[in-house]
């Protein structure tokens, strides 16, 4: 029990970096694997918009994904109301043509548009939707604020997710009438707050949800904890976190949080090996990623403190599928946040036998038919 309690307690403190899986037209950045018919036209397009963005686009496929030939890709950047250019792939499908229903993809919390996000994305244009995968704002290859990089915020990365709305909606071969969006993990939680705000969304998924102002707030399994406790631990997390932006700024630096823990302690909880499996060998590390490496930066945990992003989630009017692993450490989360919404237009649903990170590249565990017929019906 007492080794329960320190890991707990060592989650707590670390919450944003060791664990966490914590408006203007778009435009277009590079034509990667664009269909012959008009790509003269677009590829001149693409080029100037490229020589015009002040992103470095990565040219070569470098996904933890393999590639699909059903499916054209190509690099675009667009920018959010702050001013932040943002990097995603594009994914399209071949074989259907006309205004297509378009979906944007971010999360995991601390990963990038070449892990998980991709891969939905990538598999959901198989299926018939054009799709964009994006890295958040001052992450992955997108861009930031006066060189300010690994930094979260729950109200700028919630615009993220409009600002992808807004690129979509421009697109030639989007129905802006058609638009949805998906977010996994921790970007879950931004997505209803998204939803909730955006009456241009149509429908939003989330996979496996973590609400990441809760468990900066309260901790992990908050549940087990009364109020006072509760209040104790955010009041001495603020203040070591405040004394850490005193220190950041003579230091001209900001404190990473730490990514995933490595090496692995072999006492180390079930979820955290899980995460271990995923950001730190082959199967999902990535060099870009933030929890692949060394976290976010720690001072970013301040501000979900002290804004609940779930506050406004009981008026969504658009359609929202809440997607679970029943063996996962999170499943809290999406079972309380589905409590929160209301209308027939909601739906819960558990994958059986499926933990936290199963449902970031499980494609045996992962429901892709039902989110396909999810946004099919309510992208009509």
């Amino acid at each position: 029990m007492k080794k329960k309690n320190n890991w707990k307690k060592m989650l707590t403190l670390a919450v944003l970096g060791a664990t966490m899986v914590w408006g203007t037209a778009g435009m277009t950045a590079e034509a990667a694997t664009a269909d012959k018919a008009g790509a003269n036209v677009q590829a001149a397009a693409d080029t100037k918009m490229q020589e015009e963005s002040n992103l470095k686009l990565t040219k070569e496929w470098d996904k933890v994904f393999p590639e699909s030939k059903e499916v054209t890709h190509k690099k675009v950047t667009f920018h959010n109301r702050y001013g932040i250019e943002l990097a995603a792939d594009l994914y399209a499908p071949k074989k259907i043509t006309g205004k297509l229903a378009a979906v944007a993809v971010s999360g995991p919390f601390g990963a990038v548009k070449e892990q998980s996000s991709g891969l939905y994305a990538q598999e959901l244009a198989k299926r018939g939707f054009l799709t964009i995968a994006f890295d958040p704002s001052f992450t992955g290859e997108s861009g930031g604020v006066n060189g300010v990089r690994n930094m979260a915020s729950p109200d700028i990365n919630t615009e993220d997710f409009s600002a992808a709305v807004d690129f979509l909606a421009n697109e030639k071969d989007v129905d802006p009438n058609r638009i949805g969006i998906l977010g996994i993990c921790g970007w879950g939680g931004m997505a209803l707050n998204a939803a909730a705000n955006d009456t241009r969304i149509k429908a939003t998924v989330t996979s496996t949800m973590y609400d990441m102002s809760r468990v900066t707030a309260n901790g992990y399994f908050d549940y087990d904890k009364d109020s006072a406790t509760i209040k104790k631990e955010r009041m001495a997390n603020r203040k070591a976190l405040n004394a850490q932006r005193t220190e950041d700024y003579r230091a001209g630096t900001y404190k990473r949080a730490g990514g995933v823990v490595d090496p692995l302690p072999a006492d180390a909880p079930q979820f955290v090996k899980d995460y271990y499996a995923y950001y730190k060998t082959k199967r999902g590390y990535h060099p870009r990623s933030l929890n692949s490496n060394e976290g976010w930066n720690a001072t970013s945990a301040l501000s979900f403190m002290n804004m609940p992003l779930l506050t406004y989630a009981d008026e969504i009017e658009s359609a929202v599928l809440v997607i679970h692993g029943e063996k996962a450490h999170s499943r809290y989360f999406s079972e309380d946040a589905f409590k929160k919404l209301k209308g027939e237009n909601k739906e819960l649903l558990i994958i059986p036998g499926a933990n936290h990170t199963d449902l970031y590249d499980n494609m045996k565990k992962i429901p892709f038919d039902k989110i396909t017929s999810f946004f099919h019906q309510y992208l009509k």
